[in-house]
Order: structure tokens, then C-alpha cells, then sequence
């Protein structure tokens, strides 16, 4: 959800910061190759204007996305470790951070040995103006940022897009063999709102969907239904983070309490939306390296024998 800077929207759509928020670079861009890119047969939504890709403050980004699509971004042969993780970016449910959410933490991953797949899921559909769809973003963190200021209500994905992270990673474990994958061994990571659909994966628990661990990068910390398979978690979050930073410390407390092994880092600064470099200037550009400890921790970093 790197959005169109939640820290104005948080403070309401006053005339200040709606100019502020617009102030943001934002450009349209042709439609990137995605070579390799595995449709997954979810089905499209009715009435949704075209797919449009579009830079945000430099980022590339997508929205309006009615054909989901799952990207295999693998490690070279001789140091593949077997483990996958599937990758879903945030946005808010309207957009998609392609780049600082997805294909850049793909790649870390391969660079470590790891498969990683990008999940492009199904979105609400947006005008297609751009100045139209601005303003419609606007008010839709707006109304996050004000349920938050009200104690921050927990928040489900909408049905499209679980369906299509449940699609993924029923996929991923179905042709694990062809992509030299232990299907023991598939994770996944989730950034704001792909990091909501992870934790409503593991709620719903439909066979061959629960990930065997669960990165949630930004995520709601509002408390969650925990069920007794539930995978270890990792959560990095920034304390200053404008959307989920009054919610305390639910989420990770809920693991906590069924017994399930969970995983905490709280920094000072970063806000919300820091990507997957972190924040410059705050200790949130230390996250990933915490996650690379979590990873070899669980044994995704081994060679499969």
C-alpha cells in the first residue's frame, strides 16, 4: 500500500493534503513484459475497466486488474534450495505495487535460492481517468485511515482476491515437482493488503492453500482467528505506521496465545508502505535481513537433498 502517501491521508481529506497527495509523481507507463505469466483461471470482474499500469513516485504499479496472474521468478539450478515463496504486493485492494512489493523481493529470493512467484490477484475496480482514479484512492485510504482513528476494525480481502491467493498456492503445490519444489516447503509473503489476504488464508484454511510459513510485512495487526495448523509468522511493521500503528499488537499476539510460533519486529520509523528496501534514514531498512535470519531459521535457505 505504498498509496498516495497514507501519512496526509491519515490526517483526513482536508484541501492541504489532498494537494499534497497530488503533488506525487504519478505517470502512465506501458504495459511491462510478463513473460512466463501463468493465468489462473478465476475468472475476470464484471464492468472493470482496462488493466493500466502507471508509475507512483517512480514505482511501478498496476490497477484495475481483472485477469489474475501468477509470475514464476526462480533461482538458478545449482543453488536451489527447493523452497518457494509465493509474493502478493499491496495497494489497498485498488492498486498493486508491482515493483518495491513484488518482482524486487522476487528476485532477492532467487538470488537466494529461493522460487518465488509474484501474484498479480484481481482488484475493485477504479475510474479510468487517472485524475478520477487519484481521487478515488484518496477517499478509499481516507475511510481506512478513519476506522483506524476509531480502533482500527480488523479488515478482510475481498473475496476475488483470496480466491486468487488460494488459486496461487494450490498451484504452486500442484506443479511443485516440475519447478524442483518441495511442496512442504511453500511460503508466503504478503505487503498491506496482500499481507491481509495471507492472514485470511490461513483463517479460512481450505485444503491446499495454508502457506508452511506466513510473511507479513505491514500488515492489520488486529487480533485474528487462529487455527491449530497455522504456519510460524513473521511480522514487520513500522510503530509510526499510519494506517494499522494504534491497532497494537493483536495479530501477532493471537499466534502467541494458540501456542503457534511467531516472529515480531516493531521499528521506531518507516510508516506505512516502506517497501522492500525499508524506509531510508530509519532502522526499517533492516527488515529483510531479519527475514533472511527467518528464512534460514526454517530451513528455506538449505539445499533440498
Amino acid at each position: 500500500m505504498i498509496a498516495i502517501r497514507i501519512a496526509c491521508i491519515a490526517l483526513s481529506l482536508a484541501t492541504p493534503c489532498i494537494a499534497a497527495a497530488q503533488s506525487i509523481p504519478v505517470a502512465p507507463m506501458a504495459t511491462p513484459p510478463q513473460v512466463g505469466a501463468i493465468p489462473l483461471g478465476t475468472g475476470g470482474v464484471p464492468g472493470m475497466p482496462a488493466e493500466s499500469w502507471f508509475t507512483l513516485a517512480g514505482r511501478p504499479t498496476v490497477r484495475n486488474v481483472s485477469t489474475a496472474t501468477l509470475l514464476p521468478v526462480l533461482p538458478d539450478k545449482a543453488k536451489a534450495t527447493g523452497a518457494a515463496v509465493v509474493i502478493a504486493p499491496g495497494g489497498g485492494f485498488v492498486m498493486e505495487s508491482m515493483e518495491a512489493e513484488a518482482m524486487k523481493p522476487a528476485r532477492w529470493l532467487a538470488d537466494h535460492g529461493i522460487a518465488a512467484f509474484v501474484l498479480k490477484y484481481r482488484l475493485d475496480a477504479t475510474p479510468a481517468p487517472m485524475d478520477a482514479f487519484k481521487q478515488a484512492a484518496l477517499a478509499r485510504f481516507a475511510a481506512a485511515a478513519a476506522a483506524e482513528a476509531k480502533g482500527g476494525a480488523d479488515i478482510a480481502a475481498p473475496a476475488p482476491a483470496l480466491a486468487d491467493a488460494q488459486t496461487a498456492m494450490r498451484l504452486v503445490r500442484d506443479r511443485a515437482a516440475q519447478w524442483g519444489i518441495d511442496p512442504h516447503r511453500i511460503a508466503y509473503m504478503g505487503f498491506s493488503a496482500g499481507a491481509i489476504m495471507g492472514i485470511d488464508l490461513v483463517k479460512t484454511a481450505a485444503p491446499g492453500t495454508l502457506p508452511d510459513l506466513l510473511a507479513a510485512i505491514y500488515p492489520s495487526m488486529a487480533p485474528a482467528t487462529v487455527p491449530a495448523a497455522a504456519p510460524p509468522l513473521f511480522v514487520a511493521v513500522a510503530s509510526d505506521d499510519e494506517l494499522f500503528g494504534k491497532q497494537g499488537y493483536g495479530l501477532p499476539d493471537s499466534w502467541r496465545r494458540h501456542g503457534r510460533p511467531v516472529e515480531l519486529h516493531v521499528y521506531e520509523h518507516g510508516g506505512h508502505g516502506f517497501g522492500f528496501d525499508g524506509k531510508p534514514g530509519t532502522t526499517s531498512t533492516g527488515w529483510n535481513a531479519a527475514l533472511l535470519g527467518w528464512l534460514r531459521a526454517h530451513g528455506w535457505l538449505d539445499r533440498q537433498k
